[in-house]
């Protein structure tokens, strides 16, 4: 079936066929029919079978319209989400960094051409179309959460998946690390039940550097949400986080700071859910 489909999506890249009355969508509808199936146990699972044709025509469908620079963004947020899941697929080389007492822990590895890597696995017992919703749908909220964030800005919003944005990273304690921002691109996608957020930086003319606040540079990352098989309320949360936080900082400092990072966010990002719990129970009321 999975080929059929791709020849149905790559005719209607044809001049000749594009106005056929239904064939857009039932190829759209087709595309997400297939890829939902492939949504197995692990995100390598869809990501190898699809990401050389899915992408493309996908893209192809979605981007008509598009100025240029923005098919760019589009392209480099598919790039990230990709590169990382290829990244998390890799089983081999991770090194923990800290485990907590609740099971939280913070893996690393080194890879070429990118450096030290951090990865993020927890388990949140929270559905995860609640983590999604609230880490995409109320990213600009995150700074009331979190005190390791300052502030996150939507910059531009390109079709449902792709967005431009400007994160500010609060100073950390004894301002061993200043304050830090970064201009993203990220592309938020479903695949079945399982949710991924990538990232990664790029260049924004409309943001330039700000005065006293340091650029920074990370990518590829990716947060993955994916239901757990026993419990579907709870969710396997995985971040991986590639930071580049420029200045003259020793590495053993910044891989403590970013290790942290993560650790502090899983608890307060479950402090976050469990508050937007009780103020549903206290409306219901």
């Amino acid at each position: 079936m999975l080929p059929a489909t791709f020849k149905l999506c790559a005719g209607i890249s044809y001049r000749h066929m594009r106005n056929m009355t239904g064939l857009r969508r039932n190829a759209m509808v087709a595309i997400h029919h297939e890829l939902k199936k492939l949504a197995g146990p692990g995100p390598s699972n869809w990501i190898s079978q699809v990401r050389r044709r899915s992408s493309l025509l996908s893209s192809r469908i979605e981007e008509e319209g598009y100025s240029e620079e923005d098919r760019s963004y589009v392209k480099q947020g598919e790039d990230a989400l990709q590169k990382a899941i290829s990244i998390l697929g890799e089983q081999d080389g991770w090194t923990i960094e800290t485990e907590a007492a609740n099971g939280d822990k913070v893996l690393s590895k080194v890879l070429p051409d990118i450096g030290k890597v951090f990865k993020l696995e927890v388990m949140l017992e929270q559905p995860s179309d609640n983590l999604y919703n609230e880490l995409v749908g109320n990213m600009e909220h995150m700074g009331e959460w979190n005190p390791n964030v300052k502030q996150v800005k939507i910059l531009q919003k390109i079709g449902q998946d792709t967005m431009i944005t400007h994160e500010v990273s609060a100073e950390t304690p004894g301002n061993v690390v200043g304050p830090r921002d970064f201009v993203s691109v990220r592309c938020a996608k479903r695949r079945g039940s399982t949710c991924f957020l990538a990232g990664m930086s790029t260049q924004y003319p409309k943001m330039p550097e700000q005065r006293g606040v340091v650029r920074a540079e990370n990518g590829p990352t990716c947060i993955v949400m994916k239901p757990c098989a026993e419990d579907p309320n709870k969710t396997k949360f995985t971040w991986l986080l590639s930071i580049d936080l420029k200045g003259w900082i020793p590495k053993t400092i910044i891989n403590k700071v970013l290790s942290q990072t993560q650790v502090d966010f899983a608890n307060h990002l479950r402090q976050r859910m469990a508050n937007n719990v009780s103020m549903e129970m206290a409306h219901a009321c």
